[in-house]
């Protein structure tokens, strides 16, 4: 095993084992993630990066709707958006070429790959790119890494326009499309 694996390993963020659970849903957790990336419990903030943490590795989304999942419980909580953000980016060598990886506000560490690849979905009015994540979550990317990324993009033409393109371990990516 090279130091780039064993880094990229432990990199990977600490999930519980919810797929082994199934617990009685319980109802709504006045739980709610914002459109920012920022949790809330009723109306206060929650400012502890080790609850969210905590909160975030039993997370899952079902259907559409998130919940967090324990042995004993199964509680429905609201997000906005998506309930991450990625908000800076890295590349690292690898055997089929260099691998872009993403950053999230909890500080995890995700490669863009076939198992998290780039999706376009609408949100408020406009394409945004969307990394796929672990158990049907994803991470928004933010603005800024957005653009910058778009600078580091293949620009091909299309019949309706142009795609932006980004090439990570040998695999193409659509980072955005423009008519």
């Amino acid at each position: 095993m090279d130091l780039t694996s064993l880094q990229q390993q432990l990199e990977q963020p600490r999930l519980a084992p919810v797929e082994q659970w199934d617990p009685p849903f319980c109802g709504d957790l006045p739980l709610r993630i914002d459109a920012q990336g920022r949790w809330w419990y009723q109306d206060g903030e929650i400012t502890r990066p080790g609850l969210i943490k905590l909160f975030a590795s039993v997370m899952l989304c079902q259907g559409g709707a998130y919940f967090l999942q324990t042995p004993a419980e199964k509680v429905r909580i609201q997000v906005e958006d998506a309930p991450f953000i990625a908000i800076a980016s890295r590349w690292q060598p690898t055997a089929t070429g260099p691998q872009l990886w993403f950053t999230t506000n909890l500080q995890d560490s995700v490669p863009l790959s076939q198992d998290h690849p780039l999706l376009l979905r609408q949100y408020a009015g406009q394409s945004l790119p969307y990394l796929s994540l672990w158990r049907g979550l994803s991470a928004r990317l933010h603005r800024n890494l957005y653009y910058q990324l778009l600078d580091e993009a293949e620009l091909r033409p299309t019949e309706s326009g142009i795609d932006a393109i980004l090439h990570s371990a040998g695999a193409a990516y659509l980072l955005a499309q423009a008519e």
